[in-house]
């Protein structure tokens, strides 16, 4: 059981740094997003490791508000990023993104060429 019990922890713990150099250097918000989403998932994993190792029941509620944080923060995040995005028009046809993003995008498609 020890060596078990080492290996699943040190592998969420590998885990869980990856999660954080990639929560500290992801150069835009939705690679931040995906961090901490993948350690609140590291972070359940570990609750559910120990509850099944240590035959421990109580851990259970805990590991449900876990879920449902990391569930309710991407879909939070999703709705924000998404409302960054123009609706859609008159017409309901889609328009895209805002008028700086694509000067942005087409400034940086010239440039690359």
């Amino acid at each position: 059981m020890t060596v078990v019990y080492w290996a699943a922890y040190g592998m969420l713990g590998v885990g869980a740094f990856l999660a954080l150099v990639r929560l500290g250097i992801g150069p835009s918000l939705l690679d931040r997003v995906v961090a901490t989403d993948t350690l609140l998932v590291i972070i359940a994993a570990g609750l559910a490791v120990h509850a099944g190792l240590e035959r421990d029941p109580t851990v259970v509620p805990v590991l449900v508000v876990v879920s449902l944080l990391a569930f309710v923060g991407s879909v939070s995040v999703a709705r924000y990023i998404g409302g960054m995005l123009v609706g859609s028009a008159d017409d309901g046809q889609d328009v895209g993104l805002p008028e700086a993003a694509e000067e942005r995008a087409a400034r940086a498609a010239e440039a690359s060429r």
